[in-house]
């Protein structure tokens, strides 16, 4: 009898449940961490900048590029490769 101690992988689909609750709730409230500074906000505190591709918010600690938001048509590209944390309550 062969008995794996590894759990079973499954894909990004089994995620779907937990993640539909994350992103049903009011973001602006979100506490995001800059990975720059360290200081810790909720996302509506953020500094934003539109242009004409899409939206920039920024630390206003530290003014560094937190998060990036283009949509087109019916898609929506999400770039959070300056917020090292992101806390949501979900209930």
């Amino acid at each position: 009898m062969n008995i794996s101690l590894e759990p079973p992988v499954l894909d990004g689909n089994a995620a779907a449940g937990l993640l539909q609750q994350i992103f049903a709730v009011e973001v602006t409230t979100a506490r995001v961490t800059c990975a720059a500074c360290e200081s810790i906000q909720p996302l509506a505190s953020l500094r934003l900048y539109g242009l004409p591709m899409g939206y920039i918010l920024c630390c206003p600690r530290c003014h560094a590029t937190l998060i990036r938001v283009a949509a087109h048509r019916q898609a929506c590209w999400l770039d959070f490769r300056g917020v090292s944390r992101w806390c949501v309550s979900i209930e």
